[in-house]
């Protein structure tokens, strides 16, 4: 897999990525973009750009943006792979990771809530029997997904952060993109960060 994280990846990631936007800014825009799509409700529809998926070499792709974007898949090993990089399932559990920590961390914002701590973790069930064709009763998705939210904010309840996750894993694009799966069955762990000792 292309690895976007430092000056050694083939694909350097801009300045910008690594400046830290405060809760402050991230409200400033969402706030900025709600205006301007009241004003123009029909400029909130549009098409995403597309990924296309060219086959390399053996099962493993290269996966291309309009933009730039660049990463590789393949498969395990006992699935005819060699291993060289993750494959498309995990892929989409990432995603859906991803996807709902941002939605997480932008409804924060907007309430006005500064996260200390957020990690996101998806995992799902599948049966190699569907992809493969050995049994057509046996469907080729992915299923059982479940998400497991660790989250935390200085003055602030449980309960508040537990419905800030809540209302994230209802309103994530890509999670909610699973339907008639449904959104990720969701588990929150609420992080509570040590009292400041007076010094």
């Amino acid at each position: 897999m292309l690895i976007v994280a430092d000056d050694r990846a083939t694909h350097r990631v801009p300045e910008a990525f690594w400046r830290r936007m405060t809760t402050s800014d991230i409200r400033i825009a969402i706030e900025d973009l709600s205006r301007r799509l009241a004003e123009q409700p029909a400029k909130a529809r549009s098409r995403n750009p597309a990924a296309t998926a060219t086959l390399e070499s053996g099962l493993g792709c290269t996966v291309q943006g309009p933009h730039g974007e660049r990463l590789q898949t393949d498969m395990p090993p006992a699935l005819g792979g060699t291993g060289s990089a993750p494959n498309p399932g995990w892929l989409l559990r990432a995603a859906i990771a991803s996807c709902t920590a941002t939605v997480i961390a932008t409804r924060a914002a907007q309430l006005g809530v500064d996260l200390q701590t957020l990690e996101v973790t998806v995992d799902s069930e599948s049966d190699v029997r569907g992809m493969l064709g050995f049994d057509e009763s046996v469907p080729a998705g992915l299923f059982g997904f479940r998400m497991q939210v660790r989250i935390g904010a200085p003055g602030q309840t449980p309960e508040r952060l537990r419905e800030i996750a809540a209302w994230a894993n209802r309103h994530s694009p890509v999670g909610c993109a699973l339907d008639p799966a449904g959104v990720p069955e969701l588990g929150v762990e609420v992080v509570v960060a040590p009292a400041t000792i007076p010094g």
